[in-house]
């Protein structure tokens, strides 16, 4: 039926990777999500608590996505190569490794938690309910990072099936065990953490169970990695935190100055952003598969394949971001009705989105040049393209506060990032796959 539709070999491999992909990627938020339904019934302290939580979840374990993000393309170079011991070896490093920095971390939330509480201006009548949620949750992080490891070492092996199927049982898990603990066992806010935290060990004993068995079929060693052999894991990690760093700080910025131009600018910012956010995901998807793709051709050797397969992934890029565009552009007043009860805020929804829809194509492509890039592990390209974005960003947000623009100007800043960003990439590509290695 592939071939009846006209999809070449590529386009095929391509969607089997980034449908599963997708899935994961939307089910990853709804464990969140769900506790935010069930946490939102016992009123609004809680509530507030746990949205004070989620911040500080997000910003601790962001440095982090380099475990999935650096073991995929390592773990396939290998595989492409025929070096099934070196996968395993990297398998190994980014689990141990996962734990080690998981141990940390939850010591670190649960001994400061009261501080970092109270760093996110926090109400008191919120502190309390927030702390004993985060010191709770902070059990899970070492089984959220050996999560995101198996991720990555499940993607390097051109497998988004099995992550899709662990990740929706363990959503199945979290939604069960919710009402049970918050409201049959009345523990409240306790119980939505209590259950994220059974959830995601859930979910990292299958992943540790597969990747075991995996491993004995495939003589894989899981002896302990030395310090030497984590260096290069942790050298492509720092890389891609720094270009995540500046990424957070552009989109913070464009955040600052919408507050700066007026409540109702800043209300109709953060439903955009998170709409922006939404649709990167569904794109994301198909960085995944470039992150494996690319790296197991060069991995074989086949720079010129690694090159049409790099093509490839930009068309689907560029095309998937035109039907972003044409949705958003389609769907903006609905938009604007479901998240702008005042006019005003409805208004500039409306407009704005107009910017936030015409920069689709450009950010699609970005995103599937992300994944190429990290395929090459040619990372330090994507510091600078982002050095370059926030740049770009920085100018143009600068105008906007000296000449009291609105926030359709705010949005072009974005843009202006990701055009950025785009132009950096696009003229490095050449060097960058020379240089793969």
């Amino acid at each position: 039926m592939a071939r009846q539709a006209g999809l070449s070999p590529v386009d095929r491999r391509i969607l089997a990777l980034a449908v599963p992909a997708l899935g994961t990627l939307a089910a990853d938020p709804l464990l969140s999500l769900v506790d935010t339904a069930f946490v939102s019934r016992l009123g609004t302290v809680p509530l507030a608590a746990l949205g004070v939580d989620t911040a500080l979840f997000s910003f601790a374990f962001f440095a982090f996505n380099f475990l999935a993000y650096a073991t995929t393309p390592m773990v396939a170079r290998r595989l492409g190569a025929g070096d099934d011991t070196g996968a395993g070896r990297v398998v190994a490093q980014a689990v141990y490794l996962a734990l080690g920095l998981g141990v940390v971390t939850a010591t670190a939330l649960i001994v400061f938690a009261p501080g970092l509480v109270r760093l996110m201006q926090a109400s008191g009548e919120v502190v309390e309910p927030a702390v004993s949620y985060l010191r709770i949750r902070a059990l899970a992080a070492p089984a959220m990072l050996v999560v995101t490891a198996g991720h990555g070492a499940f993607r390097g092996m051109h497998d988004t099936r099995t992550p899709l199927g662990v990740t929706f049982a363990a959503n199945v898990a979290n939604a069960v065990l919710d009402p049970v603990l918050i409201f049959g066992l009345g523990w409240g806010i306790e119980g939505a953490a209590a259950a994220t935290v059974v959830a995601q060990w859930g979910a990292a004993a299958a992943f540790v169970r597969l990747l075991g068995r995996h491993g004995r079929r495939a003589g894989w060693s899981w002896r302990l990695p030395r310090l030497g052999e984590l260096v290069p894991m942790l050298a492509t990690g720092s890389v891609l935190t720094i270009r995540t760093l500046f990424l957070q700080l552009t989109l913070t910025g464009a955040t600052a100055v919408a507050a700066r131009i007026g409540s109702a600018a800043v209300a109709a910012h953060q439903v955009l952003a998170q709409v922006w956010l939404l649709l990167a995901m569904a794109v994301d998807a198909l960085a995944i598969a470039a992150q494996a793709m690319v790296a197991d051709e060069i991995g074989r050797g086949d720079r010129p394949a690694a090159r049409s397969v790099s093509m490839r992934l930009a068309r689907w890029g560029l095309g998937a971001g035109v039907v972003l565009m044409l949705v958003l552009l389609a769907t903006r007043g609905l938009l604007a009705g479901w998240f702008g009860p005042d006019p005003e805020v409805a208004r500039l929804i409306e407009a704005a989105a107009v910017v936030a829809a015409l920069m689709q194509p450009l950010a699609a492509l970005v995103f599937v040049a992300d994944g190429v890039y990290m395929g090459l592990l040619r990372v330090s390209y994507l510091v600078y393209s982002t050095a370059a974005g926030a740049a770009a960003a920085g100018v143009v947000l600068g105008a906007v506060v000296a000449r009291g623009w609105g926030l359709e100007a705010v949005w072009w800043a974005v843009t202006a990032m990701i055009g950025a960003r785009l132009a950096v990439l696009v003229v490095a590509f050449p060097r960058a796959l020379a240089r793969a290695a």
